[in-house]
């Protein structure tokens, strides 16, 4: 199993890995020019050799009658051997392949001259071989005349190439040393840069690192790269999401011990009464079973509470019709509405929200209890819900007492009950935790008839989600 990508040698990979075949293609290439351009100088040393030969030869006779003549020596050629490892042979021919004078090993030419010879005669180069011996062989085609007759000669001096080939090799490695060097430094500039570039990002991990536990605060940004914009960005949400999850679920804790040791308490109270026999064992159980719903409740809310704030840092991607809901919670409440002999009156339109189920469904069934809650017995409770300009505006109107002013904006803190004797206090709370999680808007108002408050307006605006001509709903 390989371990983590290094940046280091992703980079160094991706930087020399093309820079190495360049130069190897450009090794090869350079070693084939540098051999041509050696064969073009050698070659003229070659034809200088031929026409040498040519000067020594004398002629008898004419056509095909003509007798060629050499008093070439071999150690004339030595003058043209530029290295004791640069060997030369020679071969003077007729036309009709006839051997005058030379090496009889070497192969007879049996080419033709090219259109356009390289130099100024009648000369052709190619590469042959002579036993064991790669050679470089130039043909000359040399009129002889003398006093004595007229006729052509055919020369051919040959090479070996170990002299060409030690000097294309010294060329390449010259040239491939320094590209050694080049890739070398490439190699360390590329290191020192990495090494460069990632002090800000091992700085930040050192930092990170020694922070305690419990600290959260945003990451300071002054100073940093602008590449690394974004990831403190980033980091610093998350940090910022934790604090907010950590500081819920400390409160969580704390307001569940503090709120369900009263209700236990007063359980416990209430058994041992019942078990001393200072009350009726009925009215003992009666009691209990009160004190018993009202923790139940309490459990229920707290729990809800929670869940809400672990739904707001998920993504909300279903589309649901507020209204739709509506209509379901106003037939779940209705025993309660009849049993409070209540005016129910709803009015809603179809209102497509981007929001879980369950949150839609506890704002309005909070909302709906608070209401019956409050409302005098045959009062009426009126549920409107209607959009405009991209939003949904749900209304619950009771005829309860209202609220007073100091006492409207703590209703939405949890355990801030008007009346301690009519609920927790947390069902608003946890509404306006759901409102503010869909980016919306809460208020109570009270309704004024004249100077007398004739009610409670409970009103809630959430964004709609739009459907697109594709079908799709956005907001």
């Amino acid at each position: 199993m390989t371990g983590p990508a290094s940046l280091r040698r992703t980079l160094l990979l991706g930087i020399l890995g093309p820079v190495l075949v360049l130069v190897a293609l450009n090794g090869v290439s350079l070693y084939g020019r540098a051999l041509a351009a050696l064969n073009t100088a050698y070659d003229r040393t070659l034809l200088a050799s031929a026409k040498s030969i040519g000067e020594e030869l004398d002629v008898v006779g004419e056509g095909r009658d003509a007798v060629l003549r050499s008093t070439v020596p071999y150690s004339a050629l030595e003058a043209f051997e530029a290295d004791t490892r640069n060997r030369l042979f020679y071969r003077v021919s007729s036309l009709q392949g006839e051997l005058v004078s030379g090496f009889p090993d070497l192969p007879f030419w049996r080419g033709q001259l090219p259109a356009q010879p390289p130099f100024q005669a009648l000369v052709d180069f190619y590469d042959d071989r002579l036993g064991a011996d790669e050679v470089r062989v130039a043909v000359l085609l040399q009129p002889v005349s003398g006093a004595r007759g007229r006729g052509m000669a055919v020369i051919q001096v040959a090479e070996t190439l170990e002299l060409r080939r030690a000097a294309a090799r010294r060329i390449l490695l010259d040239t491939l040393w320094r590209q050694a060097l080049l890739v070398a430094v490439i190699a360390a500039v590329v290191v020192l840069v990495v090494q460069r570039a990632t002090r800000p990002v091992r700085g930040l991990s050192a930092r990170l690192a020694a922070r305690p536990e419990e600290d959260l605060t945003p990451l300071p940004s002054e100073g940093a790269p602008r590449e690394l914009l974004p990831l403190l960005e980033a980091t610093n949400g998350v940090m910022a999401r934790l604090a907010r999850l950590l500081a819920h679920r400390q409160r969580f804790v704390r307001d569940a011990a503090h709120q369900l040791r009263t209700p236990l308490a007063v359980l416990k109270a209430q058994v041992q009464s019942g078990l001393r026999g200072d009350v009726d064992a009925r009215q003992a159980l009666q009691e209990a079973a009160l004190t018993v719903d009202r923790a139940t409740e309490l459990a229920n809310q707290m729990l809800a509470l929670a869940k809400v704030e672990q739904l707001r840092g998920g993504r909300q991607e279903a589309v649901h019709d507020f209204g739709a809901i509506l209509r379901e919670l106003a037939l779940e409440v209705s025993p309660l509405v009849a049993q409070r002999d209540l005016e129910f009156e709803i009015d809603v339109r179809p209102a497509p929200v981007r929001a879980h189920a369950w949150m839609l469904r506890e704002l309005g069934r909070n909302l709906l209890h608070n209401a019956i809650r409050h409302s005098p017995v045959g009062a009426p409770l009126s549920v409107r819900l209607v959009t405009a300009n991209g939003w949904a505006a749900l209304t619950v109107a009771d005829r309860g007492p209202g609220i007073a002013a100091e006492l409207r904006e703590r209703l939405f803190q949890p355990f801030a009950a008007g009346d301690a004797r009519s609920g927790s206090g947390l069902g608003l709370a946890i509404c306006a935790e759901i409102v503010q999680a869909l980016g919306g808007a809460i208020a109570l108002d009270n309704r004024l008839s004249g100077s007398r408050i004739s009610g409670l307006d409970a009103t809630v605006r959430l964004p709609l989600a739009t459907i697109g001509a594709d079908g799709q709903a956005s907001h």
